[in-house]
């Protein structure tokens, strides 16, 4: 076997290697014949065909060649005929690709195909009958069957052999096409009488080795004289014929003349050609000539077409032309797109210039109708570039983004220079796989929630929502609750945050006087490699609740103690006996409060302020009216419920304090006659039920805990009784306290500790009596001389102990 071998490989992009090799192979080869070693004539590690999944493409509809990919070597697959491949050219050639893939190579491989002498000449008809006059003149000329052989070259027909020779002679005509006309030339002329019927053996011999032949017999009867025979025009005829063209369409008219008259000057034609392909095409009318289209022209497959005309007289003389029919191109065939590789997903980190696709264009048409371009749709991040001719390559040309497009319909147009031009398309699904590019968004820059003091632990706060562009994993959106501190504490004892809904919940219940608002910071991650998160502020804002009942600052309420208020007996209508003051720790409406005189000895002698807490008289005070007058006075705040509390104010209706002094003495030490009474006797009751050791246990423990209380209250930071600075006035007019009054609380270090009060009252008179205390008319009555001058504001200080 004789084997040439040619490589050509260029590097044209990255990732992509192409090649050419050619091979020459005899025909008839048995199957799994060696072609060659593609691996080593190319320089290819064998194990590279195995991981590239080397694969052959061809564009015959038969595979005859096989790659192992084991061994590196071509062979053939099927019986490779080569006048069933190249019935109509002398030169016979396979294309083959092979195709790898990771990275991307493309080879071409041609194997030329050596014809072999497999196939004997032989005739259209195994016989041919003249009808020859025996006045035929030496030198007539009688054109015969030329015989056909499969084979080309060499191996096709080169001689012709006639027996016998006594009255005829061959000549053989070698054309320009290669091939051979063969001629009977008369040589002795014929005698009818001496014999009437001729046989001849003509042989058509090839130029293989070995030698093969075909024969056909030659019947010749003898007329009587015709001494003309027909006359062509023109020795060649030439057409030009449309392909596609209608069947029935006239390509050219042939002419002959007889100078014979009657039967000897009819003149018929006929085609000579033993090609099936020319009569099956065309046929000639055998009276005038005209050569008709009976069959398909496609210029595809066959460029010009040469016929043969032959005239014959009834007497048998003949003559011959050639009719040479050119076939014109018309755009007739649309491009043919292949899929040589292709890639169904892409990543969107894709770099530039990545090979996608490889395609490869046909167009059976010639010249401008056989010109390709190929194209795709505008705005997209792909570019078709041209290879090698009629290769075009798809690849990457800007930046993908998974977000924006996560698959793409790229849809490759082909179009020819034909007029008009033909077109087709193929349309490529690309999917666009995600990388985590993206971090998860929050959807507010901050969030602000709301909730009641008191609440349950447990409780749902607030839901943060962030969301990310990802795909799959990578937008899978974890919540983190990060590391801060509220007044010293972790933010972590306070709320927790849901890691899959981002729901936050609350962990301890809230009290809005201790703490108002908090703020922390929730980070949102994906689940990504590495992972892409972001933060977001969320306040926590504490409403409140109106869980505090009000509480009285003044009157200051004792318990052996009595403070009492001095109303004069000349004491008109409107006159201020005292005010209420009262402070609720809760904040907004479940502050605002409101007072009302629950009881009093005499209602219809004093009014509350509803607003201010001023308790004023509403008549004139007359001798009538008792002196010791008692009023229960109610505060409630504005909540929902509300919340009160009361407070007992004692009112001395007097001129002077002996006047009053022996009443509220009476009253003070009847009181705590009967109070010592009752304690006492509960006392016993206690010392008998119980052991002495028990009682001594429980009063060391009330004692320890009183203490423990006290200094929890020195302590705190609670508001329970707030500090009005001196002179503090309610400027808007609206509050609890009216800008014309000033009031003052005062209080020592210890005073928690012990029995002293410091009060400041707006009254012009207050009455404190205390049984233990013999001077403290003494001391109220000096300041009353104080109170009595006309520019002193009215303030007295109000001193029980």
């Amino acid at each position: 076997m004789n084997r040439q071998v040619l490589l050509f490989i260029a590097l044209l992009y990255q990732n992509s290697v192409f090649g050419q090799v050619s091979y020459s192979i005899p025909e008839e080869m048995s199957r799994g014949s060696l072609v060659g070693n593609i691996a080593h004539d190319l320089g290819l590690d064998i194990r590279r065909l195995v991981t590239g999944k080397a694969r052959i493409y061809t564009r015959n509809s038969d595979d005859y060649v096989e790659l192992n990919t084991e061994k590196g070597f071509l062979l053939v697959k099927e019986r490779i005929d080569r006048e069933a491949l190249c019935p109509e050219t002398v030169l016979c050639a396979l294309d083959v690709q092979i195709i790898l893939e990771n990275p991307m190579e493309f080879y071409s491989v041609t194997i030329h195909i050596k014809d072999v002498n497999d196939n004997a000449p032989t005739f259209e008809k195994n016989e041919m009958k003249f009808k020859i006059s025996e006045s035929a003149i030496t030198g007539a000329k009688f054109v015969l069957q030329r015989a056909m052989d499969l084979d080309q070259g060499i191996n096709d027909v080169k001689n012709y052999e006639l027996k016998p020779t006594d009255h005829f002679a061959l000549k053989l005509n070698h054309n320009a096409n290669g091939y051979i006309n063969v001629e009977m030339v008369l040589q002795k002329p014929l005698d009818r009488e001496k014999q009437e019927q001729i046989s001849l053996v003509l042989t058509a011999v090839d130029g293989g080795e070995p030698q093969m032949s075909g024969t056909m017999l030659i019947f010749i009867t003898v007329l009587d004289a015709n001494d003309n025979a027909p006359v062509f025009t023109q020795s060649t005829y030439k057409a030009l014929v449309t392909e596609n063209s209608p069947r029935g369409t006239v390509v050219a008219t042939v002419s002959a003349s007889d100078a014979d008259h009657g039967s000897n000057g009819k003149i018929r034609y006929s085609i000579t050609n033993t090609f099936d392909t020319v009569r099956k095409v065309f046929e000639v009318n055998d009276e005038n000539g005209e050569v008709l289209l009976i069959g398909d022209i496609d210029f595809e497959k066959s460029r010009h077409f040469e016929i043969n005309v032959l005239a014959s007289d009834d007497g048998g003389l003949t003559d011959s032309c050639k009719l040479i029919v050119d076939v014109q191109d018309v755009n007739d065939n649309k491009p043919k797109i292949n899929i040589m590789s292709k890639s169904t997903v892409v990543s969107e980190d894709a770099r530039l210039n990545t090979v996608v696709t490889m395609i490869n264009i046909e167009d059976l048409d010639s010249e401008e109708n056989g010109n390709v371009k190929c194209f795709i749709g505008e705005n997209l991040p792909f570019i078709l570039k041209t290879t090698t001719n009629n290769f075009y390559s798809l690849v990457t040309d800007s930046e993908i983004d998974r977000e924006k497009a996560s698959d793409y319909n790229i849809t490759v147009t082909c179009s020819d220079e034909g007029s008009p031009s033909l077109s087709s398309s193929v349309t490529l699904t690309l999917q666009i796989s995600d990388v985590n590019d993206n971090s998860p968004v929050f959807e507010g820059s901050s969030y602000e929630a709301y909730i009641v003091e008191n609440n349950t632990p447990g409780l749902s706060l607030f839901t943060v929502n962030a969301r990310d562009a990802d795909w799959n994993q990578n937008a899978r959106v974890s919540y983190i609750l990060e590391d801060s501190s509220v007044n010293g504490v972790p933010v972590s004892s306070y709320v927790s945050v849901s890691a899959d809904s981002g729901v936050i919940h609350a962990v301890r219940s809230f009290d809005y006087e201790q703490i108002k608002d908090f703020h922390f910071r929730v980070k949102a991650q994906d689940g990504g490699s590495p992972p892409l998160s972001s933060n977001v502020t969320v306040k926590v804002l504490i409403q409140d609740q109106n869980d505090n009942p009000p509480q009285v600052l003044y009157p200051v309420q004792t318990g052996g103690s009595l403070v009492a208020e001095m109303v004069p007996r000349s004491a008109d209508v409107g006159y201020l006996v005292t005010k209420v003051v009262a402070v609720d720790v809760d904040s907004g409406q479940n502050a605002w409060l409101s007072y009302k005189l629950q009881k009093a000895t005499d209602r219809a002698l004093f009014e509350v302020g509803l607003q201010n807490g001023e308790i004023r008289t509403i008549r004139g005070v007359t001798d009538k009216d008792a002196v010791k007058q008692r009023l229960t006075v109610i505060v409630e705040d504005n909540g929902q419920p509300s919340r009160s509390a009361t407070v007992i104010v004692n009112v001395a209706v007097a001129d002077s304090f002996p006047e009053v002094l022996s009443e509220f003495t009476d009253y003070t030490q009847d009181k705590e006659y009967n109070d010592n009474l009752t304690f006492y006797l509960v006392l016993a009751l206690a010392v008998v039920s119980f052991l002495f050791i028990t009682c001594l246990v429980v009063i060391i423990s009330v004692k320890i805990y009183r203490w423990r209380q006290s200094r929890v209250l020195y302590h705190s930071n609670l508001p329970v009784i707030p500090y009005y600075p001196p002179r503090y006035s309610d400027t808007l007019g609206t509050g609890t306290l009216q800008h014309v009054y000033n009031y003052e609380v005062c209080r020592t270090n210890d005073s928690r500790k012990s029995d002293c009060k410091f009060g400041t009252v707006g009254s012009q008179n207050v009455l404190i009596m205390d049984p233990s205390s013999t001077g403290t008319m003494q001391r109220i009555q000096s300041e009353k001389n104080i109170l009595d001058e006309p520019d002193s504001p009215l303030e007295v200080r109000a001193f029980i102990c």
